[in-house]
């Protein structure tokens, strides 16, 4: 009897060429062979130094060690790929704008789960922090739209976070209309949604993580440790927290900014977000505080529930990252931040075999409507992983669903231009990937950020609104 797990939700017959073999290509890799009815000839592998080579060429995939430079890539790109190809970009360290152009310019297909600068881009002491910020990113690459943005589709930061948590927010917003406005209809287009936000009076939405998979071997001294990309994540824990800034605030943050010549939804702080810390729950971990991590989520998911009148501000939620990674990479940051920032000289990325238990909570929050806070997301444990895709721990596997559902999504709709995520129909997604996603649930709480405050020592909040980022920000 077939399951979700067999289904073939995709066919391509063209080249598909991964750029990075990390975990998330190397998690990915299976569940590509799996749905999309490609053959392993049909894909080819190029990544710097290969530490996963043998896990495609067991599957009979080809792998190239070279590494993606701005120098080359053109190159690179023209050999393996033409009109009705896909580029997969997994990678770091490589552009993805110049990487977008190209795809656009020779039509083809391209997906990546984050929009990344060319190799230093994260760590240009040269550059204002401004410069190095993902707003600055995002809107260069939605700048290739052109006019009535036609083209091949190419999908913009669609892993887990960012990516499916956009769709998560749209399925949390249904859950509270059919508990609160029964009698609400089914948002058709971004203004609906928006409009529904606005009615339940969602003032604030975290993209609320708490990672508890432990390794069998702790951190060492002078070692980064991380369940995901080392480089990544310090990559973004180096750039300037950002959120989206929403219209009920009335705080303004001390260290914040806005860029210049702009007034919507991004701001961003003059410190590290890895050195700025937010309050927020999960189901099984209750409160806690996360770091300000800058992700493309927080922007696109603000803008697209922004509701205006002819330039006029009427809503928007403020939206913002809120992840406690896991502890041996807690402690790393820790040990980073104390280096003034200069990554350790040993990294280690933990596979599944160097978990011995734990999982990963991650979904989204939505504060300040009737019921006070709702928080949906997947919960999926470390066992979990294992047993329903190789080569994934719970973190992995999280995203190349992510991955998978967005490059199924794309193959299907070839023609679609430059999207976000919050522009794909949810459900044809989430269908792809919730397979793969464990335990998806939808909890209410009573939390607020201004819980058991102001009890040892007097605090600067505000009382009369508990959903002002001034609350949320642990000074």
């Amino acid at each position: 009897m077939k399951t979700a797990h067999d289904a073939q939700w995709a066919r391509f017959d063209g080249r598909l060429l991964m750029l990075g073999f990390g975990c998330i290509g190397q998690g990915v890799l299976p569940l590509l062979l799996r749905h999309l009815g490609l053959r392993p000839d049909q894909i080819t592998i190029i990544a710097a130094g290969v530490s996963g080579a043998g896990i495609a060429t067991s599957q009979g995939v080809a792998v190239v060690d070279q590494p993606v430079t701005r120098e080359n890539y053109r190159r690179i790109l023209a050999d393996a790929l033409g009109a009705g190809d896909f580029l997969l970009n997994l990678s770091v360290n490589v552009g993805s704008i110049d990487l977008i152009a190209w795809c656009k310019e020779h039509d083809c297909g391209y997906l990546d789960a984050c929009i990344g600068p060319w190799a230093g881009g994260h760590f240009d002491a040269s550059l204002d922090p401004e410069e190095r910020s993902n707003y600055v990113l995002r809107v260069a690459a939605r700048s290739l739209r052109g006019v009535g943005n036609t083209g091949p589709t190419a999908v913009l930061a669609h892993g887990v976070n960012p990516g499916l948590v956009s769709l998560f927010v749209k399925q949390a917003l249904l859950d509270l209309a059919r508990d609160l406005l029964p009698a609400a209809e089914a948002p058709r287009d971004r203004a609906h949604w928006a409009a529904l936000a606005q009615r339940l009076g969602v003032c604030t939405i975290h993209i609320a993580e708490r990672d508890t998979q432990c390794a069998l071997q702790r951190k060492m001294r002078g070692e980064f440790v991380n369940t995901w990309s080392v480089e990544g994540f310090v990559g973004e824990s180096c750039q300037p927290a950002e959120l989206g800034w929403g219209s009920h605030e009335r705080h303004w943050p001390a260290m914040a900014r806005r860029h210049a010549g702009y007034r919507g939804a991004a701001i961003w702080m003059e410190q590290p977000g890895a050195a700025t810390r937010v309050r927020s729950w999960t189901p099984l971990e209750g409160p806690y505080h996360g770091f300000l991590i800058t992700h493309e989520e927080w922007l696109s998911i603000a803008e697209y529930l922004t509701v205006s009148d002819g330039g006029r501000l009427l809503y928007r939620p403020t939206v913002h990252y809120a992840y406690h990674p896991c502890d041996d990479a807690v402690m790393s940051l820790h040990e980073l931040a104390g280096r003034n920032w200069r990554m350790q000289a040993q990294q280690r990325v933990l596979g599944a075999a160097d978990i011995s238990s734990g999982m990963d909570e991650l979904g989204v929050l939505l504060l300040g409507h009737a019921r006070g806070a709702y928080w949906y997301g997947s919960r999926l444990t470390i066992a979990q992983a294992r047993a329903l895709c190789p080569h994934n721990t719970a973190t992995s596997l999280q995203t190349t669903a992510g991955v998978l559902g967005g490059v199924v999504w794309a193959l299907n709709h070839p023609r679609a231009g430059i999207v976000d995520p919050d522009e794909m129909d949810f459900r044809e997604v989430l269908n792809v990937a919730t397979p793969y996603l464990g335990e998806l649930v939808g909890v209410y709480s009573d939390w607020t950020p201004l819980q058991d405050r102001c009890v040892l020592f007097q605090e600067d909040v505000d009382l009369e609104d508990p959903w002002q980022f001034k609350n949320v920000l642990v000074a």
